[in-house]
């Protein structure tokens, strides 16, 4: 379990739900409402605030002719009522399964119980006629079942394949039902629900177990929330059902958004239940971002059903910390090596690519790009001695000018120089210390002020330098700043800011030091796998200061902005998910639990939104460069802000959270 957050689930955009496959009896509804009652309680117990169960869970999926009898139906129904009247006392809205006959048909049905009410019946519309699942022998199909109201638990409820539902104090959460069989139709129901406004998709369900369906279930309710932009449950029937030719196993999912979130173990006796905390306010915003979603048109007409849930937040006793899978620290980097190795050759192979274009257009066959011996500008290097591979030009083409000024390391210095002359690219050394000097003369600055003015002409002496060389040799100039720099505007303007042609522009800090490693151990060898392996172990630093005594770097850029680690978290939360301070703030403590103290972390985060606010001017002004994810900040494309916004909204709600966590 997670760290307890000061903050409801709900109050961040939450809703927590559980899929139940409940112990039960063929067709002894009076065990089997037993048995649902617990679980529901034992749900309402853990704080949430909706809960399904299998397809016709009432009375058992595998009754086979037993449907037919009066007895079993009449108590199915009455069942549904004293289900019903359990959730009165409960904080949590449940749907369960029945047989019900309307009219002189049988529909397999799932019922929505809350607040002491049946909300509303959606009958089961793909019916299988496979010779284990006959269903077409007892039931009928509810596809032309609309606009139509049945009486049933002493009130009439609405019944169709036309229904919504939405509790008043569920913001965000709209919930679409199909069964079973409808998933796995050419067409699901759930498509449409989608469309019209299903946030949350439920499907109750009685899938038997062959050798590798899991896989197949899985992978197809994953893809159903994604394709549908939803939350997708699952409950599947246990393995309590009839074994008389086929066996069930009781695999209830949670998928959110092409991610699955919780699932139940298989092949159990006893009540299973899974448990996840879904981000309702993140597919709202998601499905904001996605143009053909909005603009697809809603291909029927759907009744929406109001119902009021009990209680405004979970019950005191609930879990207070968010229930999903483990947040990462790096979400640019798959924790999974094998991924991980598949992704950087993906960035490295799209770098290169963006790069090998602009040289062919150009018709450049030399380029400048300065090198440091830190980690963006030997990553930039290596990405532009393959786009030459690519390009069928001689790796001499490339000019890699190390410039040793102030701060200048003598490993930083060696690793630039030793690695430039590996790949086989033109070194230069052009020292920038006397250049410099000669500035601060012009301007009248005293040398001895170590100020930004004292960096910053530092960084642009260097971006002259690659500028006027790239004219000489009629070629252009590979930026190196990543990613992380541009949100930060940790970058001089007009100076390391600016290049012809920014291959690390879509490439955070975090990844960054993870391609570095994955060239080491995957396209190179020897001696230049060791340097790029000491390149990955130094402190990052812009290396503008003066060393200090016998030679110590004296400046590290994490001790100044705080660690890219947090920063990359933050940009990732912030941009991909357009997600609040409160937000990100409550993710961040639960992802790096006992690696930074609260305090610190709002600390970054502070510092976070006030430099991606008052440094969007000089993306305004950034060169052209790849896209390699989801997250990027060209201006011309995925980040269109103003430069002059300001960032007081984020900053108060940050200065409203930080009260419980002094600083320390």
């Amino acid at each position: 379990m997670h760290p307890a957050s000061n903050f409801a689930p709900s109050t961040l955009g939450f809703m927590r739900a559980a899929v139940i496959t409940p112990e039960l009896r063929v067709a002894d509804v009076d065990f089997n409402v037993r048995a649902i009652a617990a679980a529901l309680r034992q749900a309402a117990e853990r704080g949430c605030r909706l809960a399904l169960c299998p397809e016709l869970s009432l009375t058992g999926y595998s009754c086979a002719d037993l449907f037919y009898q009066a007895a079993l139906l009449d108590r199915a129904r009455a069942a549904l009522a004293e289900l019903a009247e359990l959730t009165a006392a409960l904080e949590v809205a449940a749907v369960v399964g029945l047989p019900l006959a309307v009219d002189g048909r049988l529909f397999n049905c799932a019922a929505l119980l809350a607040g002491g009410r049946v909300a509303g019946l959606v009958p089961k519309t793909h019916l299988p006629s496979t010779n284990e699942f006959y269903e077409e022998r007892w039931f009928t199909s509810g596809r032309a079942v609309t606009g139509q109201a049945v009486e049933i638990a002493g009130q009439v409820v609405p019944f169709g394949v036309d229904l919504l539902f939405s509790a008043d104090n569920l913001p965000g959460c709209t919930i679409g039902i199909e069964i079973c069989e409808d998933l796995w139709a050419v067409n699901p129901p759930s498509g449409d629900m989608a469309l019209a406004g299903a946030t949350v998709i439920l499907n109750g369900s009685a899938s038997n177990e062959l050798l590798g369906k899991v896989d197949y279930r899985r992978d197809l309710v994953r893809q159903q929330s994604a394709r549908c932009l939803a939350a997708y449950l699952y409950a599947g029937a246990g393995s309590n059902e009839s074994t008389t030719d086929i066996v069930w196993a009781g695999h209830s999912l949670i998928a959110e958004n092409g991610v699955i979130l919780a699932e139940t173990e298989r092949f159990r006796f006893d009540t299973q239940l899974a448990v996840a905390d879904v981000d309702v306010q993140r597919l709202g915003l998601e499905r904001l971002k996605n143009n053909a979603f909005g603009a697809t048109p809603v291909p029927r007409l759907f009744r929406t059903v109001r119902f009021h849930l009990p209680g405004d937040e979970p019950p005191a006793t609930a879990e207070s910390a968010l229930i999903r899978p483990q947040l990462v620290r790096t979400p640019f980097v798959p924790a999974d090596l094998e991924r991980r190795a598949l992704h950087c050759r993906e960035i490295f192979s799209i770098q290169a690519t963006g790069l090998t274009r602009r040289l062919r257009h150009t018709g450049a066959r030399q380029v400048t790009l300065g090198v440091s011996g830190g980690l963006d500008s030997t990553l930039a290097l290596l990405v532009t001695a393959k786009a030459f591979d690519l390009a069928g030009l001689p790796r001499a083409g490339i000019i890699a000018i190390t410039m040793p000024g102030f701060g200048t390391t003598e490993r930083t210095r060696s690793n630039a120089e030793r690695l430039a002359e590996l790949l086989g690219a033109t070194l230069r050394i052009i020292p920038i210390a006397d250049a410099v000097r000669g500035h601060f003369h012009d301007i009248g600055h005293d040398e001895n002020v170590h100020d930004v003015t004292y960096e910053n002409s530092q960084a642009r002496e260097r971006t002259q330098i690659l500028m006027d060389v790239a004219n000489q040799v009629g070629g252009f100039n590979v930026g190196t700043g990543d990613l992380s720099e541009l949100a930060l505007g940790w970058c001089t303007y007009n100076g390391d800011h600016m290049s012809m042609y920014h291959v690390n522009a879509g490439v955070p800090k975090t990844l960054v030091r993870y391609l570095v490693a994955w060239a080491a151990d995957a396209e190179f060898t020897g001696e230049a796998a060791d340097v790029l392996r000491d390149i990955c172990a130094t402190p990052i630093t812009p290396e503008l200061l003066p060393l200090g005594q016998g030679g110590a770097l004296a400046q590290k850029t994490e001790d100044t902005i705080g660690p890219y680690e947090l920063h990359d978290f933050f940009l990732y939360y912030t941009v991909r998910y357009q997600f609040a301070p409160r937000k990100v703030f409550v993710l961040a403590r639960q992802a790096f639990d006992g690696a930074y103290p609260p305090a610190e972390i709002l600390r970054w985060l502070t510092v976070f939104y006030r430099r991606f606010f008052s440094q969007q001017f000089k993306r305004s002004a950034m060169p052209d460069g790849p896209k390699v994810g989801s997250v990027a900040l060209s201006p011309r494309g995925d980040w269109r802000m103003p430069s002059d916004a300001g960032a007081a909204l984020w900053l108060a709600e940050l200065a409203a959270v930080a009260s419980p966590y002094p600083r320390q």
